[in-house]
C-alpha cells in the first residue's frame, strides 16, 4: 500500500469512528475467522449447500449445525436460555410466529442488515430482529398414479373419496404446520371443521414434511399437505407427484433468520445473515428449489413467484398468542 493510500484509509477510519461515514477501505480489512453455530429446521442437504456457499465467501469461518424440526429446535434454544448457556449464534427456522415469541422474551439481537434492501417490508420484522429468507407455501401433493381427478382446494380433502388417503405434518413438530394450523382454522370455508373432517377421513399425522413426501411418493397415501419446494424437487428427480396451489390460497412461511442476543461472535453471525439475505444467497435458495424473498431473484421452475402466490395470512400477534392453545387442541383431537 502506498503512502497516499495509507493516509486516505487512516482518514476514512477516523470518520467511521466518529460516525460520519460508513465502513471504508473494505479491501484492507482482515478476513473473518472463527467458529459459529447455526440452529435450523432446514433439510440437511440444503443447510449443507448453504454453508458451502457461505464458505466460498468466508472460507475461514466454521459453521457448526444443530438440525431438527422447528418446535424441537426452539425447545432446545429455550432450555439453553433457561440455564444461561445458549450455544446457538444464528437461528433459521420456519415461521415468524416463532421469532415473535423469542423476540418478546428478549432473546434476539436487533440487526438491520444492509442486505434487506429489495426484500418486501411485510417479510421483515419492524425492529429488525429477524428477516424472512424465502417463501415456502403449503399446498396439496398427490401421487399421479393414485389420483385420477386431482383436488383443487383444501376443502376437497374433506370429501369421502379421500378417506384413508391423506397424510399431513404435525404442528407439534413442524413450525410450518403450526403456522398453517393457526391460519387455516381462521380461514373462511376451512376452520377447525376442516381438521375435524380430515380426522373423519382417517388422516395420518406424521412428524414433518419429509415423512409426508416419502409416503405420497411411495404410494402409501394418495395425497397430503406439504410444502411446495419438496414436491417440485421430488418431481424433478422423477417421482410421480404433482403440487396444487389450493383455491383458498396457501399458508406461507418465510423461514426467517435471526441472531441470538447471547452470541459471542456477533461479527460472524451478522456476516452469515448478510450472506443469506444477499442476492448471492438468494440465488442459492433458488437453486435449492425455493421461491426467493428478494426482488430481482427468479423463482425456480415449477414454483410461483412471490407476486403470483395467493397467500393465506393472519395477524402475527394473534397467532403467537393462540399457538400453544391451538397445539393442545390439535393434540387432543388427534391423540
Amino acid at each position: 500500500m502506498n503512502l497516499k493510500r495509507i493516509v486516505v484509509c487512516a482518514l476514512a477510519a477516523a470518520l467511521v469512528a466518529s460516525g460520519v461515514f460508513g465502513p471504508a477501505c473494505a479491501a484492507e480489512t482482515a478476513p473473518l475467522k472463527g467458529r459459529m453455530t447455526l440452529y435450523t429446521s432446514q433439510p440437511e442437504r440444503d443447510v449443507t449447500k448453504l454453508i458451502a456457499a457461505f464458505n466460498e465467501r468466508h472460507p475461514d469461518v466454521a459453521v457448526d449445525v444443530f438440525r431438527s424440526g422447528t418446535e424441537e429446535v426452539v425447545s432446545k434454544v429455550r432450555a439453553e436460555h433457561k440455564v444461561r448457556s445458549v450455544l446457538a449464534d444464528v437461528l433459521l427456522v420456519a415461521d415468524s410466529v416463532t421469532f415473535e415469541s423469542l423476540k418478546e422474551d428478549g432473546m434476539l439481537l436487533p440487526y438491520d442488515s444492509p442486505e434487506t434492501r429489495g426484500i418486501p417490508e411485510e417479510y421483515l420484522d419492524k425492529d429488525r430482529t429477524y428477516a424472512g429468507t424465502k417463501i415456502i407455501s403449503t399446498g396439496i401433493i398427490y401421487n399421479t398414479g393414485k389420483v385420477k381427478e386431482p383436488p383443487v382446494s383444501f376443502a376437497d380433502l374433506a370429501k369421502s373419496e379421500y378417506k384413508d388417503a391423506i397424510i399431513m405434518p404435525s404442528p407439534l413438530y413442524s413450525g410450518a404446520a403450526a403456522y398453517n394450523l393457526g391460519v387455516m382454522t381462521r380461514t373462511e370455508g376451512l376452520g377447525w371443521e376442516f381438521y375435524e373432517a380430515l380426522k373423519a377421513n382417517n388422516v395420518r399425522v406424521e412428524k414433518g414434511n419429509g415423512a409426508i413426501l416419502t409416503a405420497v411418493v411411495a404410494g402409501e397415501k394418495a395425497c397430503g399437505l406439504v410444502v411446495d419446494f419438496m414436491t417440485v424437487r421430488s418431481k424433478r428427480d422423477g417421482a410421480p407427484v404433482e403440487f396444487v396451489y389450493p383455491l383458498e390460497g396457501s399458508p406461507a412461511v418465510t423461514e426467517p433468520i435471526g441472531i441470538l442476543k447471547t452470541t459471542e461472535v456477533p461479527e460472524l453471525a451478522k456476516a452469515f445473515v448478510d450472506f443469506v439475505l444477499s442476492a448471492e444467497g438468494q440465488k442459492v435458495a433458488a437453486e435449492m428449489g425455493y421461491t426467493p424473498v428478494k426482488d430481482g431473484v427468479e423463482a425456480p421452475e415449477g414454483l410461483k413467484s412471490v407476486g403470483e402466490i395467493k397467500s393465506m395470512v393472519y395477524d402475527i400477534a394473534v397467532l403467537k398468542e393462540a399457538r400453544e392453545a391451538e397445539k393442545a387442541r390439535f393434540s387432543a383431537m388427534f391423540q
